[in-house]
């Protein structure tokens, strides 16, 4: 329970609406529930709108229902961050929030930035300071402008707290936390081992599988990376079987059909998706999330893109960039993953050691007593 929170009557506003952001949100508002005196309220924007893709974290992570679902679903960039922002500003005036607060790098998170900017409430953003330094990147554009319009940053790493040192963000306000990724997978990692058995359903062994997942728009609305990312996946499963938990977004993009090494099925749940995460041999992917929790459970992690916004994953070797350029540049990466394993024990605090879900509460806590006077 923080300090000096006890008097105080606050609200946090907290914005999620893609499945990465439940998953972060479970662990840091369970945290905020423990500071007396602040309440929190959760938006969800509906960007991220599919049952298999929403509804099952709610339930499966026993994440707060959220109190407003503002139902954006999907559309361009421009239509869905607007329909977001219109949402977000109405809910924001009504609400009257102490400080609105957001994760990463989404449509969702830019929205209520910009919301909250234009309204004059203060905004404390989760994963700040990342870069992968590719502006033709959407994430790139929104979590610049949504840290520099942030008056609370939580950076996970140093190298993310150097990142807007160069930007010209320093400060106080500006808290290298860690990654509450790694607080998540530690706790839904021992709920998955009583609760998964995905593997057993899938008839693969443990340890013995790649874990590919594919659905970033550069990749999937490209016809020839997709075609080259299939070409791929179906050679490297002559060597090691591949699952494939297939994105909508991509299934509705395929033009050609995989090996049958390769194991297509529809999304899973977080518990499951723990349980193929730290029971394969390598992962292949062009999430961001599922390169760290790759690295969380020990696993080396091919990233089908040309750069990274976790940089220091690449330079510890933990992970490799392989850009869908050719299907055989992808399986040398994956092949010389598979050969040369790195020293994850070595890295333990690389990005945090699992506390930075408190971390984030108690440092929320404290900026609103400050304000609170």
């Amino acid at each position: 329970m923080a300090e000096g929170a006890k008097s105080m009557d606050a609200t946090v506003l907290t914005v999620v609406g893609a499945r990465p952001q439940f998953v972060k949100a479970a662990v840091v508002s369970k945290a905020l529930a423990s500071c007396a005196g602040i309440k929190e309220i959760i938006v969800h924007t509906g960007q991220h709108y599919d049952a298999a893709m929403s509804q099952v974290f709610f339930d499966e992570l026993d994440i707060p229902a959220p109190q407003l679902n503002l139902g954006a679903g999907s559309g361009s960039h421009g239509a869905q961050t607007a329909q977001i922002l219109i949402g977000l500003e109405e809910a924001i005036i009504r609400l009257k929030p102490d400080i609105v607060l957001v994760y990463g790098d989404t449509n969702s998170t830019l929205a209520a930035a910009l919301a909250s900017a234009k309204l004059n409430v203060p905004l404390a953003h989760v994963e700040a300071g990342l870069r992968s330094f590719d502006r033709s990147m959407p994430e790139e554009i929104n979590r610049y402008i949504t840290d520099h319009l942030s008056q609370l940053l939580f950076a996970p790493s140093d190298a993310a707290v150097e990142n807007l040192a160069r930007e010209g963000i320093a400060g106080p306000h500006i808290v290298r936390t860690g990654d509450v990724m790694i607080d998540a997978s530690m706790k839904f990692k021992e709920i998955s081992d009583r609760r998964s058995n995905i593997c057993a359903r899938l008839g693969v062994d443990k340890g013995s599988y790649a874990l590919a997942t594919v659905h970033r728009a550069s990749n999937v609305d490209d016809e020839i990376a997709l075609s080259v990312i299939v070409q791929a996946l179906s050679e490297l499963s002559q060597t090691l079987p591949v699952v494939l938990p297939l994105h909508p977004r991509t299934r509705a993009r395929l033009r050609c059909d995989f090996a049958p090494g390769v194991k297509v099925i529809e999304p899973v749940g977080y518990l499951d998706m723990c349980q193929l995460e730290a029971h394969a041999e390598l992962v292949v992917t062009d999430s961001g999330g599922v390169q760290k929790e790759a690295f969380f459970y020990g696993v080396p992690c091919v990233t089908l893109r040309s750069q990274t916004e976790w940089g220091e994953l690449v330079a510890g070797g933990f992970n490799r960039l392989a850009p869908p350029v050719n299907a055989r540049g992808i399986v040398s990466a994956c092949l010389e993953a598979l050969r040369s394993i790195p020293d994850f024990a070595g890295a333990s605090d690389l990005l945090g050691c699992g506390d930075s879900a408190a971390a984030i509460a108690r440092e929320l806590a404290h900026w609103i007593s400050r304000r609170h006077g």
